[in-house]
């Protein structure tokens, strides 16, 4: 049986007050057309003012799913360069808790060496910033790391490339069996590797629709080189929203779910107007399903 699509908003918790987010995801939780919600996961503004406000995302995560009991929720996406795997097991572990087990453990490899406003953040909070190649496999073994520590039942060590651990364990575990679903994003070919081994969902930022679609091609052959099924990957997609002309947005909607992507998620811009989740049910969802 094929599943419909899902929707979900994304807010970024930059040049926003807390009060802001926190409005409009209980008031999406409250909205059943929306099925998801998801922060990102930055240390610095990217855009607008450089200076501007920016909230650390999965202490930010764990309050809002503190204060909803439906929508599922993640990071779009943590950056594996910015904690150690084990102690990222162990924080979204704790989310996986507070939410009542619905979380979406999104990840990546973290921000391209091409963007400064991004790259700022590394040297301003004393984090390394590896390059490409070295950074993807680091990808990879976080990966076994954390769902080792999610799923097993004993003690062990770990002594790979880019991580070494001594005695390793996770006690709780997430509540969702056997771990929390994992989203990967990102669209260059050595991520996509790692999604075909590692990944339940897969989320690309949405633009150039071919593009996009020439890399979900690209993904199902890599699933096929180790014989695993395309189809158990869920194709997911970010797209701006336009509040001005959601005309736009619809089309790029149309354009997404034609390509074969089934989890959409809207970016909402800030400021975000008076019951902006309500709108996006109405405008946006209802006329796509």
């Amino acid at each position: 049986m094929t599943l419909g699509p899902t929707f979900g908003i994304a807010t970024a918790p930059m040049q926003v007050d807390y009060a802001d987010v926190q409005r409009v995801w209980r008031e999406a939780d409250a909205v059943p057309e929306i099925a998801h919600a998801w922060l990102f996961d930055h240390l610095m503004p990217i855009w607008g003012d450089p200076d501007g406000p920016i909230f650390e995302g999965w202490t930010l995560l764990s309050a809002l799913a503190a204060q909803t009991g439906r929508l599922r929720l993640g990071l779009l996406v943590t950056s594996n360069r910015f904690r150690p795997p084990a102690m990222l097991a162990k924080i979204a572990t704790t989310v996986d808790v507070v939410s009542g087990g619905r979380l979406d453990f999104g990840i990546g490899v973290g921000s391209r060496p091409s963007h400064p406003l991004a790259r700022r953040e590394y040297a301003a909070h004393g984090l390394p910033f590896h390059d490409a190649g070295p950074a993807t496999d680091g990808l990879a073994e976080a990966l076994t790391v954390i769902t080792r520590l999610w799923t097993e039942t004993e003690p062990f060590d770990f002594d790979g490339e880019h991580v070494q651990l001594t005695g390793a364990f996770g006690n709780p575990k997430p509540i969702q069996r056997p771990h929390p679903p994992i989203m990967i994003g990102g669209r260059a070919k050595a991520t996509l590797r790692v999604v075909a081994r590692h990944a339940d969902l897969w989320n690309i930022p949405g633009g150039d629709i071919e593009d996009c679609a020439s890399r979900s091609a690209l993904l199902d052959r890599y699933c096929a080189e180790i014989g695993r099924d395309p189809a158990s990957i869920v194709r997911s997609i970010h797209l701006p929203v336009s509040y001005d002309e959601p005309d736009t947005t619809r089309k790029a909607i149309d354009e997404a779910l034609g390509a074969g992507f089934r989890h959409v998620v809207l970016g909402l811009g800030s400021p975000y107007p008076d019951g902006v989740a309500r709108w996006v049910a109405d405008e946006l969802v209802r006329p796509s399903v």
